[in-house]
């Protein structure tokens, strides 16, 4: 592909995650000069186990990524502790066909190598801490731990829930502590048998525990997670291992097996939290992607997807703008968080409230709470019917956005330049 030809403007990212590589890839693909500063020494990640919607995969297949045999497609399944269906996420044929159901199921290392192999040479930069942002509506300066200067027409933020850019923007704002935990761990040995294409979230009275099919590099396996409430003013001093064996033991095979089955140096843990969703993402030439805006629970099983979604679509909207004009900038980046923000905010709000009623309603409800779940289409109606939908928007959402960038490249191309 060639790309948009006339004006360039520089871009500069800040946090190498998925947010900021697929933004990195799409605004090198709009015609700007983009640089991906990143303040490890490697772009790494974070996590080990990961799941990812149809529309992140379309969008990285459209940033050039290689998606070939990319995860494990699934189907979804919410299940009691005891292995009774409770919502199946059904979606149309034609999702099924292209994507093999509604998320794939990978780890998050092979993510990243992918992306980072589609990067152009030259726009990463590892060990580039940002210490400052200032800006005014000539352009950006970022002010660097080693004391260089970066000058930027606009400054994209994808450095996580602890973002330097968003304080920098917004003033620091308190997380949202959920009071829950989770491990999580991955094997591929094939003595344990499970069903292929899968993916299972079960809940018990008190913990959630669920599995999915996954991919990485070739080979087939699981990954799995239990997740309870945990007081996160607390230290936790157990086991991982132990601790994982002994909250999965409430549940239907395979998750007992697949959690015996895994060595104990894959099982990670993370506390859960979030940040209440901004009224604003962008100021000026800055804006925010990812975690940096909308840091999600894993409940949703959607953040790296939706920081994905955000780094495809500001690429796009930017394509074509004349990044000297301030006010063409403005336009460009209100027209992008416009439709990401209540998106991204009800995921994010849905992550929370789940998270909330399955750990910790009060115990006298609990039997009340999950005869509705049983009995009743609430669940069908929250989860395996709003799923699908959000999954069809977004998908038509990338199809509306490639259909203007392929008008920008039309309008923007020299006679005869093939795209």
């Amino acid at each position: 592909m060639n790309f948009l030809p006339g004006k360039r403007g520089r871009v500069a990212v800040i946090g190498a995650g998925p947010a900021g590589m697929a933004a990195a890839l799409s605004v090198h693909q709009a015609g700007h000069d983009v640089v991906l500063f990143e303040r490890y020494p490697q772009a790494r990640p974070a996590g080990n186990i990961l799941n990812l919607w149809p529309a992140p995969i379309k969008a990285l297949g459209l940033l050039g990524v290689d998606t070939e045999d990319l995860g494990a497609p699934c189907t979804s399944e919410f299940r009691s502790a005891d292995g009774r269906r409770r919502v199946r996420v059904e979606l149309p044929e034609d999702v099924v066909r292209t994507y093999g159901g509604g998320f794939i199921g990978l780890l998050r290392p092979e993510l990243y190598e992918r992306l980072i192999a589609a990067l152009p040479k030259g726009v990463l930069h590892v060990d580039h801490t940002v210490v400052r942002v200032e800006q005014d509506e000539s352009g950006v300066r970022l002010h660097l731990s080693d004391g260089a200067i970066h000058d930027a027409a606009v400054v994209i933020g994808a450095d996580g829930i602890d973002s330097l850019v968003r304080r920098t923007l917004w003033g620091d704002s308190p997380k949202r502590e959920h009071n829950l935990h989770i491990f999580g761990g991955y094997t591929f040995d094939e003595s344990v048998t499970a069903e292929p294409g899968l993916c299972v979230v079960s809940h018990s009275r008190t913990v959630q525990g669920s599995w999915t099919a996954v991919r990485d590099k070739g080979r087939a396996g699981f990954q799995w997670w239990v997740l309870e409430a945990f007081d996160a003013s607390q230290e936790f001093t157990g086991d991982l291992y132990s601790s994982a064996t002994t909250l999965g033991e409430a549940f239907a095979r395979p998750l007992p097996q697949l959690i015996a089955a895994t060595d104990p140096a894959h099982v990670q843990r993370w506390v859960i939290r979030d940040r209440r969703p901004l009224e604003q993402w962008s100021k000026g030439r800055v804006t925010l992607i990812g975690d940096a805006a909308h840091p999600t629970s894993p409940y949703a099983a959607y953040g790296a997807g939706m920081a994905t979604e955000d780094g495809y679509f500001i690429g796009r909207r930017l394509a074509g703008v004349d990044l000297s004009d301030y006010t063409k900038v403005r336009r460009a980046l209100d027209a992008f968080e416009t439709p990401r923000k209540p998106h991204t905010a009800r995921q994010s709000q849905q992550a929370y409230l789940l998270g909330q009623l399955f750990h910790h309603a009060p115990r006298p409800l609990r039997p009340v709470r999950d005869v509705i779940l049983d009995r009743t289409p609430v669940l069908q109606k929250v989860v395996g019917e709003a799923t699908p939908g959000e999954i069809l928007k977004q998908l038509g959402e990338i199809d509306r956005a490639e259909a203007r960038f392929a008008a920008v490249l039309g309008a923007g191309a020299a006679p005869g330049t093939a795209f």
